[in-house]
């Protein structure tokens, strides 16, 4: 997801389903709702088409925190910043505002939307940390997710194979790659 930067402490992590919400910008009534539709473990997922008026802030995270949603990801503005940092709710957008706009009950919860160029649909996964986010089909979860392990995996035979003195060079033997000139 391009141009959502992560608004998060160090070392959080975000993996959930999406609940996708699409809102015209500074409408935060949509995103409020969403709230009571999400389960534990979603992630709210807003697109808001870029705007710079916030939808998200202080008290719509907390309401997120007592119901036990992994966190938000705004493809438009959040306020609130500092609290929001200090709950340690973990928080992805593209703008920070110091105002919000009003309830207008504009958009619609749970449709297909678009969120920092990437297609969403509600029951995708959402994961993310400090280098950014991405987007999985909820279809190809599985396959994801075991190639993810098969990755950690390979790359916890290389640290240790670094620990015991070898470079990344060696060990990968990149030399063999190189083109005969």
């Amino acid at each position: 997801m391009t141009g959502l930067v992560p608004r998060i402490k160090h070392g959080t992590k975000l993996v959930g389903r999406a609940l996708t919400v699409k809102t015209a910008d500074g409408d935060w009534a949509k995103p409020v709702e969403a709230i009571d539709r999400a389960k534990s473990g979603d992630v709210i997922v807003i697109d808001v088409g870029g705007g710079p008026t916030a939808v998200w802030g202080e008290l719509a995270s907390n309401s997120c925190l007592v119901k036990g949603v992994a966190g938000v990801v705004i493809d438009g503005a959040v306020r609130d910043l500092d609290t929001v940092l200090e709950l340690n709710f973990p928080c992805f957008s593209r703008h920070v505002a110091p105002h919000a706009g009003e309830p207008k009950g504009l958009g619609e919860i749970g449709s297909e939307i678009e969120c920092g160029g990437q297609k969403v649909h509600t029951g995708d996964w959402i994961v993310g940390d400090e280098s950014g986010l991405i987007v999985v089909a909820r279809e190809e979860a599985v396959e994801m997710a075991n190639r993810a392990l098969d990755v950690l995996e390979r790359e916890n035979r290389i640290r240790e194979e670094i620990k015991r003195g070898g470079t990344l060079s060696s060990i990968l033997e990149l030399e063999k790659w190189e083109q005969i000139r």
